[in-house]
């Protein structure tokens, strides 16, 4: 008998080797290959990499265009985040920390799509159906058409589709899914492409919409290949942490939307509940007078959110100075630290810095920068930031603060809030923009920190 051929193959790019390799020379993965099967050759499937045959191509302008009516999922917060609701046909990639609530929201999704449209088809390969219907039992999903099948053969799945041809299909998850056609184990690389790949084909073809589950691994990355983000149509990343009760869905990938757009969940005993002010949510606990904190107005996608962005600082009692930040990048803190050394005169180099953007948010956009100098600031003076201030802007190495987009969102949504005054760029300051001129905020451009230091403490 002739002995199996075997490669070994990176589970981050997919690149191969006869041998094994520490770091992956293609990606730079370190213990990233696994030894795998090599598959036999066989004549070619005429249905496996083909899409559904057509009459051949066409002349763009001869095309006509349709707007497809797209599906609720009954979750307000989620319609956002897929751009107005789910488009037929599409792959859709959500991914998130073990618990954190995926299987819950596709199942709440699931049970209305079920009532609302018609049978849902629910494939789990980590659950049992007792198992998924204990929690089905919790949230209320009751007598809807919704079908559950705890299978993990690819081959399978797609009979279970072809014969119910369901409104709506969740697969949960695709690294648990193996074909018959391959003999790796299930979660390589070439399991996860192939299941993705025919799951795509088999939601054009039937234009059903496909809900993937993906694993993340510990750097919060979707684990598998690359290529997993590219074949599907939308990729969703499911955020929050366990002290706290909220979740955020954020979409990074969105062929039919909004990218960066952002839904905002609280985690409840009946399930995930939309919330439809996350301002008001992040507010809620902020302390009045405090020094060290500050008011940002942030946009996530299309939508203004008001957080709060937390600061201490304290005399070092090491010989090297801390910088740690909890919803920020540090590498941004240490940037602002520099300028507000150099710009303007404050002597930060033997303290201990500490930021955090309050209630578990994390924020990655540049208008963050003015939050972070108003929290630092007020901290090290210990005078709290007049109430009813709001701040964002862009901090520049010569320590100018430069324009931000959307400027009349976010002063809209501040006035929304009750704030009374907005310290912002000058650049930003359009006195044409109606959206500035009708708000009932104090518009304060800025031009340098220093002189957003003054505005600050004033």
């Amino acid at each position: 008998m002739k002995p199996q051929k075997t490669v070994f193959a990176c589970q981050e790019c997919g690149s191969q080797s006869q041998k094994w390799l520490g770091r992956c020379p293609e990606c730079g993965a370190w213990n990233s290959f696994v030894e795998e099967p090599t598959a036999e050759p066989a004549a070619p499937s005429p249905n496996r990499y083909a899409a559904p045959a057509g009459d051949g191509a066409k002349l763009y302008s001869e095309i006509a265009t349709s707007t497809a009516a797209r599906m609720t999922t009954g979750i307000d917060e989620f319609d956002r985040v897929l751009g107005g609701g789910v488009v037929p046909g599409s792959l859709v990639l959500l991914g998130g920390e073990p618990g954190i609530g995926k299987s819950t929201l596709l199942l709440q999704t699931a049970a209305y799509v079920a009532r609302a449209t018609g049978p849902v088809l629910y494939s789990s390969g980590e659950e049992s159906e007792h198992q998924v219907k204990s929690r089905g039992e919790r949230l209320g999903v009751g007598d809807a058409p919704l079908y559950l099948l705890a299978e993990t053969c690819l081959e399978r799945v797609l009979e279970e589709i072809a014969r119910l041809k369901p409104a709506l299909v969740i697969v949960d998850s695709i690294q648990t899914v193996f074909s018959l056609r391959m003999q790796s184990a299930p979660g390589s690389i070439g399991q996860v492409r192939e299941a993705a790949t025919q799951l795509l084909f088999a939601a054009k073809a039937q234009n059903v919409p496909t809900f993937l589950v993906g694993h993340v691994t510990k750097e919060g990355n979707l684990a598998g290949p690359k290529a997993l983000e590219h074949i599907v149509d939308t990729v969703l990343y499911f955020e929050g942490e366990r002290h706290h009760a909220h979740r955020i869905v954020r979409a990074a990938k969105n062929r039919f939307g909004a990218v960066d757009e952002l839904g905002v969940f609280e985690m409840t005993s009946a399930g995930l509940r939309p919330v439809p002010n996350p301002s008001a949510m992040f507010l809620a606990e902020r302390p009045a007078g405090s020094p060290g904190s500050a008011v940002l107005c942030s946009v996530e996608g299309s939508r203004p959110i008001l957080v709060e962005v937390q600061s201490l600082v304290s005399t070092s009692s090491y010989g090297y100075a801390k910088r740690t930040t909890v919803g920020l990048d540090q590498n941004r803190l240490s940037l602002i630290l520099a300028v507000l050394e150099k710009r303007a005169g404050l002597q930060l180099g033997g303290d201990d810095v500490y930021v955090n953007v309050a209630g578990g948010m994390s924020v990655d956009e540049p208008a963050a920068d003015l939050a972070v100098v108003a929290a630092v600031v007020s901290s090290v003076r210990s005078r709290p930031i007049a109430d009813g201030t709001a701040v964002f802007g862009e901090v520049g190495l010569a320590g100018e603060v430069r324009a931000v987009s959307h400027a009349a969102r976010r002063v809209r949504e501040a006035a929304h809030m009750g704030f009374s005054r907005c310290i912002m760029p000058a650049a930003s300051v359009d006195p044409t923009d109606p959206g500035l001129a009708d708000t009932s905020c104090t518009l304060v451009g800025v031009r340098t920190v220093q002189e957003a230091i003054q505005h600050l403490l004033s």
